[in-house]
């Protein structure tokens, strides 16, 4: 499985209220491919599987074929897709067959609805086993699966984005994809979610890595503009902001997919596909803490708190007795 060539030019990106966002300069070394693998990351309970589910579902409505694989361990990036229906996981399937002295088809693990082809890696049981190593050993299956020789327009990765380290960082660490996208709100925690992202991204890029973000997808956008602030500021596009509406909310709290063809919310869902396929990867300039505080009211974050230093006293609830010097002094000749 092969990945597109990417533009050398990075184009300005198109935001929800008309105004451009000024992005950095693309990556010049990816290497030209077939098909599109893109890696999203996001604060756990911030929408991708939403995100997700619904511009796969678009995708294979334009005629693209698309894999959507869950790479979180929670195995719940296929339940909106399939309607609330859990998708055997492909840890699972693997471990059952191999007590049964059996191998794991395709069939097994992989599902479709409309065009969209997906399935979850899935993870250990709680107290069993590292999610991390999970991933890698899933991916290491989907390697005998014959996941280089598939034939996708897209692959997209759900992956956690409060762990970037071990599996959860795979696709960045070892190039496994050509561009990342990260899924935020206006909130500092799913902030500084994707402020990791980008800096795992920096940090492999200087290591010799390819891997640049593309973007990121607004979700439950109340207006206030932090994570708009947040983009600018790193230097990538806001690809899609999705608001926060009660339409939206209780649709996919019933497992249904808004993002259709003539729906209300599918002129939405057709930019977000679009701005995917065409936005080229760029290195991020990652925020420090100071940065992502700045981006709020200090109010907000309590920005405003100073640093008082404790004293030995105070750890030891009281006065702090005299202790001996440990200092060998020497008597001079």
């Amino acid at each position: 499985m092969t990945a597109p060539s990417t533009s050398n030019t990075a184009p300005a990106m198109s935001t929800t209220d008309g105004a451009t966002d000024s992005v950095a300069d693309p990556v010049a070394d990816v290497t030209p491919r077939e098909t599109q693998i893109i890696a999203i990351y996001g604060k756990g309970g911030i929408g991708k599987s939403f995100t997700l589910a619904n511009l796969s579902y678009m995708m294979a409505q334009q005629g693209k074929r698309v894999l959507l694989i869950g790479c979180d361990p929670k195995s719940d990036t296929t339940s909106l897709l399939f309607g609330g229906k859990a998708c055997p996981t492909i840890i699972e399937t693997s471990t059952a067959r191999k007590l049964a002295g059996e191998e794991v088809k395709v069939s097994d693990v992989c599902f479709k609805r409309d065009g969209v082809f997906a399935m979850e890696l899935g993870g250990p049981e709680v107290g069993r086993g590292c999610g991390g190593r999970g991933i890698i050993h899933g991916f290491e299956l989907l390697e005998k699966l014959g996941f280089h020789e598939w034939g996708f327009d897209y692959v997209l990765l759900d992956f956690l984005g409060d762990v970037v380290c071990g599996g959860f960082g795979l696709p960045i660490a070892r190039d496994m994809c050509q561009k990342v996208i990260v899924v935020g709100s206006n909130d500092l925690q799913s902030l500084y979610v994707a402020n990791n992202v980008c800096s795992a991204v920096e940090y492999f890029r200087k290591l010799g890595g390819n891997v640049g973000v593309a973007g990121m997808v607004i979700n439950k956008d109340d207006g206030t503009g932090e994570a708009q602030a947040f983009a600018a500021n790193v230097g990538i596009p806001v690809l899609a902001a999705i608001p926060a509406d009660e339409e939206i909310r209780r649709k996919s709290a019933a497992y249904q997919i808004v993002g259709a063809p003539g729906g209300a919310w599918g002129p939405l869902f057709e930019s977000l596909a679009s701005n995917v396929a065409e936005a080229p990867p760029v290195a991020p300039s990652p925020l420090d803490q100071d940065g992502l505080l700045g981006l709020f009211k200090s109010e907000a974050v309590g920005r405003d708190v100073v640093l008082e230093p404790a004293t030995e006293e105070d750890m030891l609830g009281g006065p702090a007795p005299a202790k001996p010097t440990l200092e060998v002094v020497y008597d001079t000749v």
